[in-house]
């Protein structure tokens, strides 16, 4: 008896694309599969985050660990993420996470000689690398880039210096959050729905806006020449079941039926700028790849054990 195959090929379209900002269609999988591109996204796509703060002077009103705290959290630009070595496998630096293999070197040095209060910026980290710098978010906002200046670390007084050295790290988002690409990831079910033209006839125009007006998204709308209901936007529905509360009380139960794409997933993510939202995805789905490659040797490992014993310990060098 041959054994059912149950591969399938998921599919996806791009919906929308920014920087940071994607939207796209996963089709043709199951939840399993999308709930699993979406925790990887969160979690396990590396990225670049200072981790180490040596500070050498700091007279501000925060003290050491506050700003080596905010520090961490400010976004790095972290393309060669993917290529860089994990500091704790680094065999150059033998595991001190400090060499250009496995970090990336910062320096700030700031200080006050004004009556006015400095602001002491994501701008004024030198790094060593200059692929890897902080985040600019000034073409995000409709703001002028001299109102632009970065993200604030602390704010000087006359007479008040900060001066630190700080070494960014290769992570993932399951060890600390300051390393997640991901600002957010959400998706859901796509929704079909399929009206009862019948019945939605025997309602009056009052009925049938009244119907309408029910649904706390604009997912339908009457369309002004035929008077007909319409489904304008079924992605609006958020599975509130109003409209279907709304025709029970009405006396036509059945007036519409919505339900669940169990193989298709509308997903929206959000990035933090460290990687592109585009390149986000691409990056999960190789790090899903490596995972599901890791699980396929555990496997055939196994299986070798239980077929040859000590030889297939011997063969794979064990």
């Amino acid at each position: 008896m041959e054994s059912k195959s149950y591969q399938r090929f998921p599919k996806v379209k791009i919906r929308e694309m920014k920087d940071d900002y994607l939207k796209f269609e996963l089709k043709e999988t199951d939840a399993s599969m999308a709930n699993a591109l979406r925790r990887v996204m969160i979690a396990e796509v590396p990225t670049v985050a200072i981790d180490l703060v040596e500070i050498e002077v700091n007279s501000s009103v925060l003290n050491d660990e506050f700003i080596a705290h905010r520090l961490g959290l400010i976004p790095l630009t972290s393309d060669r993420a993917m290529s860089m070595r994990f500091s704790r496998d680094c065999d150059a630096c033998d595991g001190d996470g400090q060499c250009e293999f496995c970090s990336v070197e910062f320096h700030l040095r700031a200080k006050c000689h004004s009556d006015q209060t400095l602001d002491v910026t994501s701008k004024e980290l030198i790094s060593s690398d200059h692929t890897v710098v902080p985040v600019d978010f000034s073409d995000s906002t409709g703001y002028e880039s001299t109102e632009q200046k970065g993200i604030i670390i602390v704010k000087l007084r006359r007479g008040q210096e900060l001066r630190l050295r700080a070494i960014a790290r290769k992570g993932i988002g399951k060890d600390h959050a300051k390393w997640s690409p991901a600002a957010t990831v959400t998706f859901m079910y796509e929704p079909d729905i399929r009206i009862n033209e019948e019945l939605m006839d025997t309602l009056t125009l009052e009925e049938k806006r009244s119907w309408v007006e029910s649904s706390p998204t604009k997912v339908f709308d009457i369309d002004p020449n035929t008077h007909q209901v319409v489904v304008v936007d079924p992605e609006a529905y958020t599975y509130d079941d109003e409209v279907i509360k709304k025709a029970e009380a009405m006396g036509k139960p059945g007036l519409v039926d919505i339900t669940a794409k169990e193989d298709s997933f509308i997903f929206t993510v959000e990035s933090t700028g460290a990687i592109k939202a585009s390149q986000l995805l691409l990056n999960a789905i190789e790090v899903l790849k490596q995972k599901l490659d890791a699980v396929r040797l555990s496997d055939d490992t196994v299986e070798a054990d239980d077929q040859f014993g000590e030889l297939g310990a011997h063969l794979r060098g064990g």
